[in-house]
């Protein structure tokens, strides 16, 4: 009889890292960008786990960095009329509206901890968004060919996405419209299709209504969990409406002045 298998010593699996949701309610879009950019210089260095910040912006434009601004429909004076500043980035995609009545989700995530590549992760967020508008009794999904998430077999978009990675960690995010101002959109070629129907929660469900936060923190409530559940990762932080947006960034900042610190000493 072989003794070794009984022998050897025993191997613990150790479980799923968590993903820290952040509930930060309305925040301009350049405050949480250099957010980002912060985070995931602590997630690059190891000093944070990963993180999914949930948030809704002041009206803006993105453009991502490979997007055509021929697809911005508005002019620039028109923009500036209407307070909505035109900002370029680095993620992946077309343009993209962001709003008051719109979850806007950040996944701060060092893909090979978990496994992942990008395109599995595109998927999960198309998943993660679905499962959202399901909690609302809207019918929603993705269409091939087209990341993000959709309505009426493809024919109307609810759910943007856009990412970039950095040294193998994710940031930006999704864009869902709960209760937005669908108007907005015809600022744009929404995510470069033109002639694409953008539509949302409130209409698709039917109860359509002005933006409000608590639609957007209801919406960031069940995108969250369903995000977790979609890599199989333990859920950490505070959500709406529990959450205080306020206390959650200082804690958030403290955390990063703290570890920032702790890197600095190491080295």
């Amino acid at each position: 009889m072989d003794h070794r298998a009984e022998n050897a010593p025993s191997r613990t699996i150790s479980p799923p890292a968590p993903i820290t949701a952040w509930w930060l309610g309305r925040t301009l879009y350049r405050d949480a960008w250099d957010l980002q950019h912060r985070l995931v210089a602590a997630r690059v260095a190891d000093s944070i786990g990963d993180q999914l910040l949930l948030l809704e912006h002041e009206p803006v434009l993105t453009l991502g960095r490979h997007s055509d601004p021929a697809h911005v429909l508005a002019s620039p004076a028109d923009l500036s009329a209407r307070g909505i500043e035109l900002i370029e980035t680095e993620r992946g995609g077309e343009v993209t509206y962001h709003g008051p009545g719109q979850l806007t989700a950040y996944a701060i995530i060092r893909l090979a901890d978990r496994g992942l590549l990008v395109r599995p992760l595109v998927r999960a967020l198309e998943a993660a968004l679905a499962e959202t508008c399901a909690a609302f009794g809207v019918e929603a999904g993705p269409r091939d060919g087209y990341p993000g998430c959709w309505c009426g077999g493809g024919s109307r978009k609810i759910g943007a996405i856009g990412v970039r990675i950095e040294h193998g960690v994710s940031y930006h995010g999704i864009a869902l419209n709960v209760t937005v101002r669908l108007p907005d959109f015809d600022l744009i070629d929404a995510c470069g299709l033109p002639g694409v129907e953008s539509t949302s929660i409130g209409r698709e469900s039917g109860w359509e209504s002005g933006p409000t936060i608590q639609s957007v923190a209801r919406a960031a409530s069940a995108f969250a969990p369903a995000l977790a559940a979609v890599l199989g990762a333990p859920l950490a932080g505070n959500l709406p409406p529990a959450a205080d947006p306020t206390v959650a960034r200082a804690v958030l900042e403290e955390i990063l002045m703290t570890r920032s610190s702790a890197v600095v000493g190491v080295r």
